[in-house]
């Protein structure tokens, strides 16, 4: 009985683990509906805020900056570490508010919606693509991603306020807009295959 609960214990979570590598998305046999206010909320705090998946890319990305010593100035160790962790959420939380204030002026889509198509590349380029373009509110138009990208900027620019040294404020908020065509790309990526990696971890 105690080897069954240990396994079981184990199935579990390696099942939530698994979640951590999607996004929040609709189904490719589902329809798009518009969302509510709330709703959008509940997005805003679990792609910010509330998931581990909100915080291991940040904890990646100021993996980077550390190997790259980047800034110098913040020096190396788990102090550093932290500091460069500390800057890649603040800019994240930055960019994610204001992407989601904008996407709800605009009445944009914010979820990821699976790819109704078949095979390795046409299902890789819609993940490229929706990472640039999104549903207009009536779920049936594609618009550019100007809440997404815009946030992404905004973030850049705003993280220059608390970074040491030098920076030129344009030049990071086009950084993190460049940094969001590849971070958004691989995550379209991972959530569009997402049934297929859980698969092959075993994952029911």
């Amino acid at each position: 009985m105690t080897k069954d609960v240990a396994t079981q214990g184990l199935m579990k979570a390696r099942d939530w683990e698994s979640g951590w590598i999607a996004g929040i998305y609709v189904g490719p046999h589902r329809k798009l509906v518009t969302l509510t206010a709330e709703e959008r909320r509940e997005i805003y705090l679990k792609q910010t805020l509330t998931t581990p998946e909100a915080y291991a890319k940040r904890m990646f990305a100021a993996l980077i900056d550390q190997a790259r010593g980047e800034p110098w100035q913040w020096g190396g160790g788990w102090e550093g570490y932290g500091k460069r962790f500390a800057s890649r959420e603040g800019q994240f939380v930055a960019a994610n508010t204001l992407a989601a204030l904008g996407n709800a002026k605009l009445g944009y889509e914010v979820r990821y919606d699976k790819c109704k198509c078949e095979g390795l590349w046409p299902r890789t380029r819609h993940a490229f693509i929706r990472n640039l373009v999104t549903y207009d509110r009536s779920e049936e138009h594609l618009r550019p991603q100007l809440g997404l990208y815009g946030g992404a900027f905004a973030g850049g620019m705003i993280s220059t306020t608390w970074k040491p040294g030098s920076h030129n404020a344009f030049a990071e908020g086009g950084q993190a807009a460049v940094e969001q065509v590849g971070w958004g790309t691989l995550l379209n990526f991972f959530t569009e295959f997402s049934k297929e990696i859980n698969r092959k971890q075993g994952v029911k």
